[in-house]
């Protein structure tokens, strides 16, 4: 790693920052930054010591101020910018559209088409040295001119059709991607971090820190860039992301101040000097080590062959990328990415199944078309008709066999649904863009489709439930319950001193009531609401808890305890001048009263707490706050003498223990007023809502009432955290499946539970198998502990506003207004999605079952496709990009959710949408019959059965076409409904694109069929003529109807298709490799200390699932990607994984950069 670490400042340090040796009269280097910030605990420690003398050293170096930080000066910041860089990690160029089309010419179905056509324009140009073509058998062939003059169209037109494929999916990833990239600029420019500039306390977005800025650091930050801890209260982080160690590193200032880009704040707070940024920090080091080769395309293919090891670079500032563990070693990474993972997107597994057997079924058809025309044309020739093999006749039968080859790549063209992938990524982008509008920002694709199948939502209750607009109402202070806050006249001043103080030491100095915004607005509220109710609850009292702060600032706390969900209260120690100590302490009230021995009376004195009168109180202040539904918070304090020796304060059990109760506190925070309407749509929608909150249960119970969740008289289960975990665990202490799945159905409100109950109870409903199918579970979190059970989840979603940068980073969509009714909308987009691809296949399946069967009758009974090739892939290409775009961009309603979940074993292909694709395509093909063999007689005209090879086109063979084309479009307008609606035509001008999509194409096969002529194999038809072919297509929407009358119950034989991927379907050894595997994931996940980097890859990620639909289900999945597809799902599922680059301890000692020996260079 040293010699890594060298290597970069080569590469990126001084090209990037030092412009040249002049370090911008700063009393400190890049490099010495670099060197320092290469360096852990005691080495570290020293270096600062033997070098700058202490932290502040370093700051009088950068000319920062550990208390005023910078002073905000444009001219100083941009100066500070070009000597130590910007916080900035330049991305890695987009790809091309060039590259995008290589891309696009790589599918398999295109490659054999371009062959063929070459092949036919080839032997268009081939003149047979002349030869008695009488000899050749009965062979017709058209005149010579012609063939010289027109041969060559038909190959050129299928090059043409080629190209316009190539150019609409490669035009679509284009702007899919640029599409991610304005996304994700816009989560960059969300992103904030708070510091200290000109003495205020400010948020800047992250790219704009600069080294010598002081950043303030809280629980559930990500640091975004390195730097050097200038005092901090029971700061502990987790740095597996950079070590892959899991245990919390404590920093302090005298064993290990660093801390570094990329980690997590899982405790404590604190206040840090930045010595480096972007490309300089220690993320961005290794990150220019793996994305050095990145523009090197050849190089990144080797890469990608080596079982995709490590991604290049991708994304935007600041975005700080996963990186593979090395513990599994490449053996581990092969199995894993071999085996089907058993958690799949639900329409992924079933459309990669749909498209195998679509693709099986068309390679047959295409297969058994060209043997049956070839052997038609070898008996016929050389058998009946007792011909010789002539060498002159040999290219006339290859221009045959050719003729018979592209017949066989028409039907195979024809079978494959070729819209399909990209009516899935046109319908997810969509329905992506549209979900930024309701406060959805996806981060994972394939979620938006997954929450269609939700059948359960456990959310948090405060903030997702409830307005997060926290106020103190009730107090009980001096053994008096008072309902509203007292007068300061009421209470005795000993008591408002402990009270005021109490209140405002002990909490964040971050959080602050600041006035409000607009005149006649409510004060605003930064930081730990709770904490800002009790500071509203000050200032209801008239007193000044920022006088109080200035008084005692927070460098003099002598010990924080900050809080956690684990401890659930937060205490400081404040040391007094004489020498004795004080703590502060808060939390939940049964929590802290348990640890109270002592009491405020009435008149303000201590006086003596027992058991009883703790009963008392819960009994008579607790539960009644809580059965209104209050959060009940308990303040206390306890001294310490001076006489008596220090404690011992790294042993909190005996420190917060022997307090003395101050008050109790009701907290209130109202529900939203939209969220009992939108947990009402959601039970209606089959979707059962769960609520798992800290708070206590009288608490939960009041609010799930309020909010629905529970409704009086019905038989549901609350439980506590620790009776949860009674019933669930057996005499070992270890959880059972079997007691989860007992508990499950009926729990509906889980209060004081911790991180690990709530991933407990994700996990056990997710695995659970007594419901008739698989649940599918979405989870709120906006807590860093949450991320284990956020990535558990089906579909995790963090919330945009109070959510930690951890709990975001796990997620798979954020919230950004943090309300429970935006998820309500994201369960319509998803169903939606689902409908959306439903339409295209029952639209796409009827054109490919008539085409295929049209084309194969045809050539068999005719010896030539009655649908020219290039009329098929206007048909099939054309029109389906057409097709899945108007019927992907269909906009959801409010009927999608007066049904039940799909689930995951409901096939894609219901009975109703089988009986319309056999209905639809029953009628087509009596019409085209029909017309095929009775249509010269009907219209009366010639015949275009059996014509010369280079014949012109006939009238004939354009009608059935036309008719063909006009039945699609009308059965187009069928396609919308899927459930066997009547009305086809409801809500169809809510949709401006599929209007102009149906008329768009109406119009181009008006250009086609009157002007294509001999590249389209078209003749104009008259008025009459066409009056027909509307006609006919216009019978379909009455046959619709006549299909919609036949009772789907009572078609027993119809098949459904289209079913995800069942266990059974997975070989035995792999099952239990996998189940291992996972295992081993979730023991890692339980400790709730993984946690990964903010994913700079993750606008990569977005295409990935992009690409995943794109060639995963075309006729790839069939031809060259199976046995790949559970290893392309790996990648698309598993999109951030707990993932780090670990650095062994004999390393990390010797990692100095640029001076090995560590000396001090000034």
């Amino acid at each position: 790693m040293g010699d890594m670490a060298n290597n970069s400042v080569g590469y990126s340090g001084i090209k990037y920052a030092m412009k040249d040796s002049n370090h911008g009269d700063f009393g400190i280097t890049l490099e010495e930054l670099r060197d320092l910030m290469e360096l852990r605990a005691a080495d570290a420690l020293q270096k600062i010591q033997e070098c700058y003398g202490d932290v502040y050293g370093i700051c009088a170096r950068l000319k920062t101020s550990p208390n005023e930080g910078l002073s905000g000066n444009p001219a100083d910041i941009e100066r500070r910018a070009a000597v130590f860089g910007k916080n900035f990690i330049p991305p890695k160029k987009p790809k091309t559209f060039l590259q995008l089309v290589w891309e696009a010419l790589q599918d398999v179905t295109l490659i054999i088409l371009e062959i063929a056509a070459i092949v036919s324009l080839g032997l268009s140009f081939y003149r047979p040295p002349g030869g008695n073509e009488a000899l050749c058998g009965t062979v017709p062939v058209g005149e010579e001119e012609e063939e010289g003059e027109t041969g060559w169209i038909e190959g050129a037109a299928i090059l043409l059709s080629v190209v316009c494929v190539v150019l609409v999916t490669a035009f679509n990833d284009w702007s899919k991607e640029k599409q991610f990239r304005g996304l994700q600029n816009r989560i960059e420019q969300e992103q904030k971090f708070t510091v200290i500039r000109g003495g205020q306390t400010i948020q800047i977005p992250i790219a704009d820190i600069i080294v010598g800025d002081i950043a303030q650091v809280k629980y559930g930050d990500l640091l975004p860039a390195d730097g050097v801890l200038i005092q901090g209260n029971d700061l502990k982080i987790d740095e597996s992301s950079l070590t892959g160690e899991s245990d919390l590193v404590k920093k302090t200032l005298d064993r290990d101040p660093m801390l570094l880009s990329g980690t997590h704040v899982m405790e404590g707070s604190g206040r840090m000097v930045v010595t480096a940024v972007g490309i300089n920090s220690q993320t961005g080091i290794i990150f220019t080590l793996l994305g050095a080769g990145g523009d090197d395309e050849e190089e990144k293919k080797e890469k990608e062959k080596k079982e995709k090891k490590t991604k290049a670079q991708d994304g935007a500032a600041m975005e700080m990328q996963p990186l593979k563990s090395e513990d599994g070693g490449d053996g581990d990474e092969k199995k894993r990415n071999n085996m089907p993972k058993k958690e799949k997107s639900v329409l992924q597994g079933k459309l990669t199944k749909l498209a195998v057997q679509i693709g099986k079924a068309g390679l047959l058809m295409s297969a058994v078309t060209v043997i049956i025309l070839v052997l038609y044309f070898v008996i016929d020739t050389f058998w009946v008709q007792k011909r010789p093999w002539l060498a002159e006749c040999t290219p006339i039968y290859i221009q045959y066999f050719v003729k018979f080859f592209i017949i066989g790549v028409t039907v195979l063209v024809v079978a494959v649904p070729e819209g399909l992938p990209l009516a899935v990524t046109i319908s997810l982008a969509y329905s992506v863009k549209k979900m930024m509008k309701d406060n959805n920002l996806v981060r994972h694709l394939d979620a938006c489709e997954t929450m269609g199948n939700a059948t359960a939502i456990c959310s948090d209750k405060t903030g997702t439930l409830t307005m997060n607009r926290m106020t103190v109402v009730q107090a009980y202070i001096n053994e008096k319950h008072y309902k509203k806050i007292p007068e300061p006249e009421a209470i005795p001043e000993k008591t408002l001193s402990y009270l005021v103080t109490g209140i405002s030491v002990n909490s964040a100095y971050t959080t602050k009531i600041l006035p409000p915004e607009k005149e006649g607005g409510l004060p605003r509220h930064v930081g730990n609401k709770t904490e800002c109710a009790l500071l509203g609850m000050v200032l209801d009292l008239k007193r000044d808890y920022q006088a109080v702060r200035n008084e005692i600032p927070e460098e003099t706390l002598y010990k924080v305890y900050t809080f956690n969900s684990v401890r659930k209260s937060m205490s400081t120690v404040l040391k007094n001048s004489d020498g004795s100590f004080r703590i502060f302490s808060k939390g939940a009230s049964e929590i802290v009263l348990k640890k109270c021995f002592k009491i405020l009376s009435a008149n303000g004195e201590i006086k003596v707490f027992r058991p009883r009168d703790r009963d008392d109180i819960v009994k008579t202040v607790i539960e009644p706050m809580a059965s209104e539904g209050l959060r009940t918070i308990c303040l206390a304090f306890r001294d310490f003498p001076a006489g008596e020796p220090e404690p011992e304060w790294d042993n909190e059990n005996d420190i917060v223990t022997g307090l003395t109760c101050i008050a109790v506190v009701g907290i209130e925070d109202p529900v939203r007023p939209e969220v009992p309407d939108a947990i009402r749509k959601c039970q209606r929608a089959g979707i059962t809502v769960r609520m798992v909150t800290g708070d206590n249960i009288n608490t939960a119970r009041a609010i799930s009432l309020k909010c629905g969740i529970l409704h009086p008289g019905e038989d549901f289960l609350c439980l506590e955290g620790k009776e949860f975990n009674r019933r669930i665990r057996n005499e070992k202490g270890e959880i059972e499946q079997e007691r989860i799945d007992k508990l499950w159905p009926k729990l509906r409100v889980l209060a004081r539970s911790s991180p690990t109950d709530k991933h407990t109870l994700v996990k056990g409903i997710i695995d659970s198998t007594v419901a008739e199918q698989r649940q599918v579970v979405a989870v709120t979190g906006d807590g860093t502990n949450d991320g284990p059970a956020l990535k558990k989840a089906d579909v995790g979603f963090a919330m945009g506003i109070a959510g930690t940068d951890v709990a975001k980073e796990a997620s798979d969509i954020i919230l950004t207004d943090d309300n429970f009714s935006s998820i309500v909308k994201a369960v319509m987009w998803g169903r939606n999605v689902y409908d959306s691809i439903s339409k295209f296949l029952q639209f796409q399946l009827t054109v490919n079952v008539v085409a295929v069967i049209v084309a194969f009758t045809g050539a068999c009974i005719t010896q030539d496709s009655p649908l020219k090739a290039v009329q098929m892939l206007w048909v099939n290409l054309i029109m389906d990009t057409l097709a899945s775009l108007a019927l992907a961009t269909e906009p959801p309603t409010e009927s999608l959710l007066l049904r039940k979940p799909y689930g995951r074993n409901k096939p894609l292909i219901s009975r109703t949408m089988m009986k319309n694709i056999l209905g639809h395509a029953f009628y087509q093909l009596v019409v085209v019959f029909t017309l095929l063999f009775a249509g010269e007689k009907i219209f009366d005209i010639d015949s275009g059965r059996n014509a010369p090879l280079h014949a012109p086109p006939s009238e004939h063979y354009t009608i059935v076409f036309n008719t063909f084309v006009m039945m699609q479009l009308f059965n187009e307008i069928n396609a919308r409904k899927i459930h066997g609606e009547r009305n086809v035509f409801e809500g169809i001008f809510n949709n401006a694109i599929f209007c102009t999509i149906v008329l768009g194409t109406f119009i181009v096969q008006i250009v086609i069929v009157q002007f294509g002529g001999k590249p389209f194999s078209c003749s104009e038809l008259t008025i009459e003529q066409w009056l027909w072919s509307v006609f006919l297509g216009m019978g379909t929407l009455l046959w619709g109807q006549l299909i919609s009358t036949v009772p789907t119950s009572q078609l027993k034989f119809l098949k459904e298709a289209g079913h995800g991927t069942q266990k059974e379907e997975i070989p035995e050894e792999e099952l239990a490799e996998d189940v291992e595997e996972i295992d081993h994931a979730e023991r890692e996940l339980r400790r709730g200390q993984i946690l990964w980097f903010r994913g700079l890859n993750r606008i990569q990620t977005q295409m990935d699932v992009v690409n995943a639909f794109q060639s995963g289900t075309s006729i790839q999945g069939a031809l060259r990607r199976q046995p790949s597809i559970a290893s392309q799902h790996h990648d698309v599922t598993n999109i951030s994984t707990p993932t780090h680059v670990v650095f062994s301890s004999t390393t990390t000692a010797s990692t100095t950069v640029g001076y090995p020996s560590g000396e001090c260079v000034s």
